[in-house]
Formats: C-alpha cells, sequence, structure tokens
C-alpha cells in the first residue's frame, strides 16, 4: 500500500520502517521540522516536507503520529482534496471523534514504548484497531496484521482505560526507574545494580499475578522500615509523599 506519514517522531519512526519492511511503499513523511522529515524519509525512501499542503492527494492511507493536541488540526488542514482517502491516528487515548466529518478514519494504536534510537520488534506489539465503517477496519486490520500477529478490536472509550493502564505499567514504572537512579547516584552508585532485580521482577510478571510477585516492606507494611526509608527522604518531599502513597498502595493491594 501506498502510506503517507504525518509526524516523524518515535512512534513514527518504529511504525515507518515496519511497514516498509513488509512491502509497504511510505510515499511521504511531514515533520514540522525538516530535518526530522528527511531523517525518517531517508531510512524508508520516501519524500520529506515540512510543508503540509506539499503532501500527496491520493494515498492507500494516511497514518497520523503527532502530539494529542495539533492532531485535530491537522486532520482538518489535511481533508480538503483527500475526502475518500482513509485517515488514522495511533493515539491511544484520543477517540475517532477526533477526524470529525472525514468519510473513512479511524485508529491503529501499537501498544509499546518508542525510541528512535532502539527500534522495537513489532512481531511482539499488541495492536488496537477501530474504524468507523468495514472497508476502513479492513485496511487497518490489513496494515496492522502486516508487521504484527497480536491484533485486537477496541473502541475509543475502552481505549481510554488501556492507555491509562499503560501508563502506569510502562511511565509511572520508569519514573520510579529515574528516582532510584537519582538516589543510586547521590551516593556514588551505578543504576546498573538494579538491573537484574528489574529483569527478575519483569521475568516474574510473565508467569504470575503482580500482586502475588510483589515483595518489599510495603506488603506487610513494615512500619519501622517504611518510616526509617520515609526519614532518609526528607530533603525531597515530593518523592517522600510518592514513597507514602506507594507503600499504602501496595499493601492495600496485598491485603
Amino acid at each position: 500500500m501506498d502510506i503517507v506519514f504525518v509526524g516523524a517522531g518515535r512512534l513514527a519512526t518504529n511504525m515507518a520502517q515496519a511497514l516498509c519492511q513488509k512491502g509497504h511503499r511510505i510515499v511521504a513523511i511531514y515533520s514540522r521540522t525538516m530535518l526530522s522529515a528527511q531523517q525518517l524519509a531517508e531510512k524508508v525512501g520516501a519524500e520529506a516536507t515540512c510543508d503540509l499542503q506539499s503532501l500527496p492527494k491520493n494515498a492507500d492511507a494516511f497514518i497520523f503520529s503527532v502530539k494529542d493536541t495539533v492532531l485535530g488540526s491537522l486532520i482538518a488542514d489535511l481533508q480538503s482534496g483527500r475526502e475518500e482517502v482513509p485517515f488514522f491516528h495511533t493515539a491511544g487515548s484520543v477517540s475517532m471523534e477526533v477526524f470529525g466529518q472525514h468519510r473513512h478514519h479511524g485508529i491503529i494504536y501499537p501498544m509499546q514504548t518508542f525510541s528512535k534510537e532502539r527500534l522495537v520488534d513489532f512481531s511482539r506489539v499488541p495492536i488496537f484497531i477501530e474504524a468507523n465503517d468495514d472497508s476502513s477496519l479492513r485496511l487497518a486490520e490489513d496494515l496492522a496484521s502486516s508487521i504484527s500477529p497480536l491484533i485486537y478490536h477496541l473502541s475509543s472509550a475502552e481505549r481510554r482505560y488501556l492507555h491509562l493502564a499503560a501508563v502506569f505499567a510502562c511511565n509511572f514504572a520508569n519514573h520510579c526507574y529515574a528516582l532510584s537512579a537519582e538516589i543510586l547516584q547521590k551516593h556514588g552508585l551505578p543504576f546498573s545494580v538494579m538491573l537484574p532485580l528489574i529483569n527478575e521482577t519483569a521475568q516474574k510478571v510473565n508467569t504470575m499475578n503482580p500482586v502475588e510477585a510483589q515483595t518489599g516492606p510495603a506488603v506487610r507494611y513494615d512500619v519501622n522500615v517504611i518510616e526509617a526509608q520515609n526519614a532518609l527522604l526528607a530533603d525531597a518531599p515530593d518523592v517522600q509523599k510518592i514513597y507514602e502513597l506507594m507503600s499504602k498502595s501496595i499493601h492495600l493491594l496485598a491485603k
């Protein structure tokens, strides 16, 4: 299929290359900055542009992979002359309503954390799709299934909760890694000493319920340990609050 990508960020960088490797033709890449557009376009053999109006009028699909805050305006700017072209976005928490009256539209949401520097294996990425009509849904299925065997149909309403759960599992967990690294750095220790612990925890939740895999002082609410550790965070009151709330939440789930 001939595909236009609106956006050249982390998700677009991964998805465009995955689709290209499966035989799809990425015909154009748009980004606010020409450098970003060129960097991705060179990898997939596409035309690069920072001018919306220079994008093709015809394609099998336009895939929008941009910030949620600009998605609606970009869709509106590109509708004229492309009324029959299916539009898809890749956002986790934006409903299909963002497409307004555009005739054919849908969502292709790969649930994964992406970086430009590290390409993911899409064969292990669950992709959640939705569309406003049968033809758009078939197109979404064809595109998604060409790069992943893990395809799920999910409504916009349910996808909001999926994205919320992903924030806890990925973004918040990674922030805890960052806080851990900061504590270690202050005391001359490398973050690498945490990697065996992190890897073992990740492996456990592949076969165990996360509540069952939980260990540490908060599970049994060991007040002496909790108070002593909390005192060590006296110079970081915001982190202290996180520690307190997290400990209480762990204990409540464990009960």
